[in-house]
């Protein structure tokens, strides 16, 4: 016994050794076979993080698993995946190790993978990456070609996503938090194969989505016959939601269709079963709902299927007289009636048609009833439909349990006829779709985070023609706010059925329309631009001028307040097209004045821009700088300013995502007018500063009128063309700029009467006659810089006095030679007189004592008036 006790230990301890050895020895071997098997066989790339080969994991049995398993496609569909996995586990008899060739697969098992399928436009499938095998082969390829066979009983594929695309068809299918598992001997040719899914599905076929992430819970069992490669469903349940579904029938595979027959139907009758329907997020627990009435789902989908054909179709959805109540609302759906066909009876897609023949509901008086048809569906669909009745729209919560961010309230009327193909609606033909009827809508009340402030409607009217939709009225209150409306729509239906562009012409007036009762206050974000000076402050997403809208407003408001301003009288019109809004002839009374706008804002592009043209007649200064932002970079000084102005400003630029002006990107001209106004020294450091440098003018007392100036924009500046303007008698000329941040830099001229110098030269000015004193003046330069509320001033008054007093010093020379020239031509010509008279005496005596007698007598002349300036 203890010999064969220690036989049996030495063994189970090789064993030991051999189940830690055999990972290291075999893996080698297994990752070169992996790798020619994937290479020889599949037109792919096929890659990996690791291989891992563990003879624990699923003991007795080996365990094989390649993590970070990657496949990916080749042309046509270079470079996209077509499965990725976060790991790929295989089961194997632990004596498949020591086999020559070939592995036999017991089990699979994939994890977290995500499987991508794709079928393009012209019928390639990126899932078809099966080299195409050769008649002719060699024993060795044969041999690497059956690397693995997959004698399976049981496979796994646990939280994955399935996506499947076929551009062909236009159908696009979502299974995601997928679970499938299946048991049975795939070795044999005919088996039985036990099965279980669930899932959230959507479905989405030529742009309509059907299913909207809705779960789905399938227990099938399949006879699989591979030699015919027929599937039979047996026993079998689904759960949609929570409806459930009981199906039998076949699959079949040719080489050229392949074909089906399976007939579906609920297990019940029971109303309840038409909730189960609805997504999970809106049906609620339906355990306690009480419910009346019968509720039939059934179908039958039968035929082959190849590029032309699809099976044809017979399903309906019917109930009668049917009712439900939840237990915690006080209302109750009745009179719930339904008839709904789906069917195709050629099996071509085009042939497949929707009839909704009987829709009807009531809860308590109020009746809504419904019907119409879908046909054509992948061509040119027609839609023919009808509807009437009233809701009070307050009874749909208290009826189901809707999850609403805001309750509803009103009275919905409407009896409405259409019928119309799509084609009609592409090519705008809207004169050939025939629509009747009208709808109004009354005492409803709305309200979302989205509002700065409830809506109220009190009554809209809605008449539907071939042509368009009027709005014969319509009248909604909000905050303060009160609105007047009438109009048409042009093309509704090609807005609501093709993706047009909706397009309309509206008239609206209003007493009292404050825009505050529409902006909600969004989080916003400071980021710095690259002008370290400005810094933008924008929202998270992007205000957007809404694409699909074609709309001409014609407004006339006698009160609008927005932001701190308040217009009276507001007229003109707003256009929102492609992407912009465009004002066109707005006029309003504001600021003791009046204004007219014309411009554009467009967020057509990534960078939103505007392009105005605005006019200010006449208003008050002081109110201007106090309300308007933009008066405040453009002309800071007007701070300093009470009186009226005109201005008219033509500017453009980019804006912020939340449509504010960035002033470095601003072009554009003005052209300001100050028609009176005084100076009010303590309103601006700059003028009180100004005042200080001069003792003889006293600004604060001072009234400017009739200054026009001229203002263009570039590069974030605002430069002035050369001005002037008089203080009083002084003449000022003004040239240079500034910047929005109120950086400046500006040239004064000030041109200053004589009169004005007295105390600094003295006695001087009295020696002036005052026609001298009034047209003698002198330039007195003043350079200024820094900021308006902190300004730096540079003048030289000394030189100014001394060009005076050299203005002084001329005029009393040239007075002096004036008087000077007077007196001696005086004097000759009193000698002149005299020499004529004395005609007797000698003549070259006589001659030259007169010139001395002159000569002297100049000189007395000169001799006083030097004696006088002494």
């Amino acid at each position: 016994m203890r010999k064969a006790a220690k036989i049996i230990g030495i063994v189970v301890l090789l064993l030991i050794v051999l189940l830690f050895l055999a990972p290291i020895i075999f893996k080698g071997s297994i990752e070169k076979m992996v790798k020619n098997a994937a290479n020889e066989n599949v037109n792919a790339t096929v890659e990996w993080d690791e291989l891992d080969l563990s003879l624990y994991r699923n003991f007795p049995n080996a365990s094989l698993s390649l993590e970070g398993l990657s496949v990916t496609n080749k042309a046509p569909f270079e470079g996209d995946t077509l499965v990725y996995a976060k790991d790929l586990n295989v089961a194997m008899g632990l004596m498949q190790l020591f086999k020559s060739e070939g592995l036999s697969i017991d089990k699979v098992y994939l994890n977290e993978a995500f499987i991508n399928v794709k079928v393009d436009s012209l019928g390639n499938a990126n899932y078809d990456i099966a080299k195409a095998s050769e008649n002719e082969s060699t024993t060795e390829e044969t041999s690497s070609s059956e690397a693995f066979n997959l004698d399976l009983d049981h496979y796994e594929i646990n939280n994955s996503k399935i996506n499947y695309l076929d551009e062909s068809g236009n159908i696009f299918l979502k299974l995601s938090e997928f679970n499938h598992s299946g048991d049975g001997d795939f070795a044999a040719s005919v088996f039985t194969l036990k099965t279980h899914t669930d899932s959230k599905v959507s479905f989405d076929f030529d742009g309509t989505n059907y299913l909207n992430n809705n779960s789905i819970v399938l227990d099938a069992d399949l006879e699989m016959n591979l030699d015919e490669m027929k599937f039979t469903f047996l026993e079998n349940e689904a759960l949609i939601n929570q409806l459930p579904l009981q199906f039998d029938g076949y699959f079949q595979m040719f080489d050229d269709y392949n074909e089906m027959d399976v007939n579906f139907s609920t297990p019940s009758s029971e109303f309840k079963n038409f909730l189960a329907v609805i997504p999970e997020g809106y049906a609620k627990n339906l355990d306690n709902v009480t419910t009346t009435g019968n509720f039939d789902l059934k179908g039958v989908v039968k035929g082959k299927m190849d590029d032309k054909y699809i099976p044809t179709l017979d399903i309906s959805v019917s109930s009668n007289n049917a009712s439900f109540k939840y237990p915690d609302l006080p209302k109750k759906v009745e009179d719930i009636n339904l008839n709904i066909e789906v069917k195709n009876e050629t099996g071509l897609v085009e042939d497949t048609y929707v009839n909704f023949n009987d829709i009807k509901f009531r809860i308590d008086q109020d009746r809504f009833s419904g019907s119409g048809s879908l046909k054509n569906l992948t061509t040119n669909m027609l839609v023919d439909f009808e509807a009437k009745g009233r809701l009070n729209l307050a009874n749909l919560e208290k009826a189901y349990p809707l999850e609403l961010d805001q309750k509803l309230s009103g009275i919905l009327d409407a009896d409405i006829k259409s019928n119309f193909d799509m084609n009609t609606l592409e090519k705008e033909q809207y004169e050939k779709v025939n629509a009747t009827g009208n709808m109004k809508l009354s005492k409803f009340d709305y309200d979302s985070p989205e509002l700065a402030k409830p809506i109220h409607i009190e009554l809209a009217t809605l008449n539907f023609s071939n042509k368009n939709i009027r709005l014969d009225n319509f009248e909604m209150t909000a905050g303060s706010t009160d609105l007047k409306m009438n109009g048409n729509l042009s093309n509704f239906m090609g807005f609501a059925f093709a993706d047009k562009t909706l397009q309309g012409n509206f008239n609206a007036t209003s007493n009292n329309f404050a825009v505050s009762d529409f902006m909600v206050e969004t989080e916003s974000e400071e980021s710095e631009t690259e002008n370290d000076s400005e810094t933008e402050t924008a929202t998270t997403e992007a205000i957007k001028i809404p694409s699909f809208l074609d709309i001409q407003l014609n407004f006339d408001a006698k009160n609008v307040k927005y932001d701190n301003l308040n217009l009276k009288n507001t007229k003109g019109s707003l256009a929102l097209r492609n992407e912009k809004a465009i004002l066109n002839n707005v006029t309003a009374d504001i600021f003791g004045g009046n204004f007219k706008l014309n411009g554009e804002v467009s967020t057509a592009n990534n960078q939103p821009n505007f392009d105005v043209d605005l006019s200010l007649n006449t208003v008050q200064i002081v109110e201007a700088f106090e309300q308007m932002e933009m008066i405040k970079g453009l002309a800071p000084i007007a701070q300093a300013l009470k009186g009226v102005a005109s201005t008219s400003i033509k500017l453009n630029g980019d804006l912020t995502k939340d449509l504010m002006p960035i002033y470095t990107s601003l072009k554009g001209n003005a052209l300001a007018e100050i028609i009176s106004a005084d100076v009010q020294e303590d309103k601006m450091p700059l003028v009180s500063n100004l005042n200080n440098q001069f003792n003889f003018i006293n600004l604060d007392k001072l009234k400017i009128k009739d200054v026009v100036a001229k203002l263009n924009f570039e590069n974030g500046a605002i430069n002035a063309d050369n001005f002037d303007f008089k203080i009083e008698d002084i003449n000022v000329d003004v040239s240079g700029s500034h910047s929005f941040s109120n950086e400046m830099s500006y040239n004064l001229n000030f041109n200053i009467p004589a009169k004005y110098f007295g105390d600094e030269v003295g006695g001087k000015l009295a020696e002036l006659s005052n026609t001298d004193l009034n047209s003698m003046k002198v330039d007195l330069p003043v350079s200024l810089s820094g900021s308006f509320s902190n300004p730096k001033i540079q003048m030289n008054m000394q030189n100014a006095i001394k060009s005076l007093s050299q203005q002084i010093i001329e005029a009393q020379k040239d007075k002096v030679t004036d008087k000077i020239k007077d007196e001696a031509g005086k004097q000759i010509d009193k000698l002149l007189g005299k020499d004529d008279e004395d005609e007797d005496g000698d003549e070259s005596e006589g001659n030259k004592s007169k010139e001395d007698e002159v000569k002297d007598k100049v000189k007395d002349v000169l001799g006083g008036l030097l004696k006088k300036k002494d």
